[in-house]
């Protein structure tokens, strides 16, 4: 049987009376439900009441009482969690509709700086667009991103380091000098790594060279690359990563501005024996594992 806790004067405008053999069995309670649904000070109250109920009944020893209280805290606690994000949900709402007609101008002036063939004021009008975008999902944020990254070279946007204007760099010319290449090889994802994949290995007398790209999936991602990655063959040891191109080395950072923005780059490893067929790519402590790299 359980115990019931009565308060002598109304808990929160209401006479209350429960027992924990409700919530240990977890039946209906109404008036239980109200109060567990109130807001933290009301929560708060509640259970220091429940505090100084329990240990007088004899009935309950502590573990007994332990069982009901974790029951009405985590009761309590994801009633509380709920209603921060049932307000956060109402906040973005709100704003989402109050920035709509900036979104709307700022896409407006864009097209009209591109019929213009200003392509400095469009990409800084799709750019203001795309932020308040990735914030509030008024539009495809994959189209946008793609006419932005249309718009780098007309714009005069230009960028010393690694980055997405380089990707064009990434691919040689000519694969001639090496035994073999082999593009978008076959592997294995070992630790499924979201938005990267292996474009070309090529293997010579002096490198190995996998070619790869990474697809960003927020406003400004960033990547790179741990030094202590390696390439290990089917029948070799470790070949620790010599040089890297188009992208930088961990605690050094390249972003991608924008989501589903490419970065290609190319890791540069020692020669594989020329006997093999296949290889791994391992970065310590990082989700890049691929396996079984099929290179012939």
């Amino acid at each position: 049987m359980g115990v019931s806790v009565f308060f002598d004067t109304p808990v929160f405008g209401y006479n209350t009376a429960f027992t924990f053999e409700d919530i240990i069995t977890s039946k209906p309670n109404n008036e239980l439900t109200n109060l567990i649904t109130m807001n933290k000070k009301n929560v708060f109250v509640l259970v220091m009441g429940l505090v100084m109920a329990l240990p007088v009944s004899a009935q309950w020893d502590r573990v007994h009482t332990s069982i009901a209280l974790n029951s009405v805290l985590g009761l309590a606690q994801k009633s509380i969690e709920s209603a921060e994000r049932r307000k956060e949900m109402e906040i973005l709402a709100r704003q989402k509709v109050e920035f709509e007609q900036s979104y709307l101008d700022a896409m407006t002036e864009a097209k009209a700086y591109e019929a213009k063939e200003n392509w400095e004021e469009a990409l800084e009008k799709y750019e203001e667009a795309a932020k308040l975008n990735c914030k509030y999902g008024y539009t495809d944020q994959r189209t946008l991103s793609k006419k932005i990254s249309s718009l780098y070279v007309k714009g005069g946007r230009e960028d010393d380091g690694p980055s997405i204007l380089h990707n064009n760099d990434v691919t040689l010319a000519d694969y001639s000098a090496y035994r073999y290449m082999r593009e978008n090889p076959v592997f294995v994802n070992k630790k499924k790594a979201a938005n990267v994949t292996i474009l070309r290995v090529a293997c010579s007398d002096k490198e190995t060279r996998i070619e790869m790209e990474c697809e960003g999936h927020v406003q400004n991602a960033y990547v790179n690359v741990n030094g202590a990655t390696y390439i290990k063959g089917n029948k070799g040891g470790k070949l620790e990563l010599v040089s890297v191109q188009n992208i930088t080395m961990h605690p050094a950072r390249t972003h991608i501005p924008w989501p589903y923005q490419k970065l290609r780059f190319a890791l540069i490893f020692p020669p594989l024996p020329d006997e093999a067929k296949e290889f791994d790519l391992i970065e310590p402590s990082s989700t890049w594992q691929f396996k079984d790299i099929k290179c012939k």
